[in-house]
């Protein structure tokens, strides 16, 4: 049964992180997703020693504002002069290490540490339940990323043109009324939440792998943007399999063989896409060599 449920909760994940990841791929924004993933942690640790417990709804809330005021920051230095890349650097590593220094600090007596945050807890995924009235709905986890998916979802789903529209063309958003700034912080709530609702299972360093590597493998693989989150999805499905059985098999980390998975699913569709893989485009050009030479 914990297979099912680490599994399940992979697949959640994935879900999860697929959705809003393609987006950032479009808008050129992976490394905010890195960012965001990152600066949390201060937020997750400041409601811990608020609640007392990291089941805690207030968790989910700091979470989702660090990773606005994320956003707000690296805009706020961008528009300062600042590069791009440095900006992301400074803000992301500052509330990090901001976050790293409170645990060591004042979580060190409970169960919240930097391996926690840093790298999942999936195989014992299924240790933490949610009971009620003496009987066990499952893992917490599991019902923390269903809900976090259903209102993904539901927001995508809702402003499915708008973000769209937003994420290929904002100057053609910004001509026709739609307000660019609100579903651009929007979509850096999802993420949030999505990153944050991760935590558990993946970790804050990987679950920017998953937040991108298979976003980026559909990317390559489609250029309907429909197309590419349910790619998107099954790359990361796809990869939740592979990966867990990768790391029975060597006996290895889970989350890592995870990521690892899908990232040889991106090195495939990187080679053999049928539009932009670099095999196929090889092939091509030779085949069009030969035809020329005829």
């Amino acid at each position: 049964m914990s297979d099912f449920w680490i599994l399940l909760t992979g697949s959640l994940v994935a879900a999860c992180c697929g959705i809003v990841g393609v987006f950032l791929v479009l808008r050129k924004m992976a490394m905010i997703g890195d960012a965001i993933s990152h600066s949390v942690m201060p937020g997750i640790v400041i409601a811990f020693l608020i609640s007392g417990s990291r089941d805690s709804m207030l968790m989910m809330f700091a979470a989702l504002v660090f990773g606005l005021i994320t956003v707000l920051l690296i805009g706020l230095f961008q528009r300062s002069g600042i590069q791009s890349d440095a900006s992301i650097g400074v803000v992301f590593t500052a509330l990090f290490a901001i976050g790293v220094i409170l645990v060591s600090l004042f979580a060190r007596q409970v169960h919240l540490d930097q391996d926690a945050i840093l790298y999942g807890e999936i195989a014992f995924v299924h240790w933490n339940l949610w009971e009620i009235g003496g009987m066990s709905l499952g893992p917490k986890a599991v019902w923390l990323l269903g809900v976090t998916l259903l209102v993904i979802s539901l927001i995508i789903g809702l402003f499915y043109k708008q973000f769209k529209i937003c994420s290929f063309d904002p100057a053609l958003a910004a001509a026709i009324g739609i307000p660019v700034a609100f579903f651009h912080y929007l979509l850096m709530g999802l993420v949030s939440m999505a990153t944050v609702s991760s935590f558990e299972s993946v970790g804050a360093i990987l679950v920017v792998g998953m937040l991108i590597v298979p976003a980026s493998t559909a990317y390559l693989l489609t250029e309907k943007l429909g197309t590419m989150i349910a790619l998107s999805i099954a790359a990361g499905i796809v990869s939740t399999f592979i990966g867990y059985s990768a790391s029975i098999w060597l006996d290895a980390s889970i989350a890592g063989c995870i990521v690892c998975a899908a990232g040889l699913l991106f090195l495939a569709a990187f080679l053999f896409s049928p539009t932009q893989g670099l095999v196929v485009r090889k092939l091509r050009m030779r085949s069009l060599a030969v035809s020329e030479t005829r």
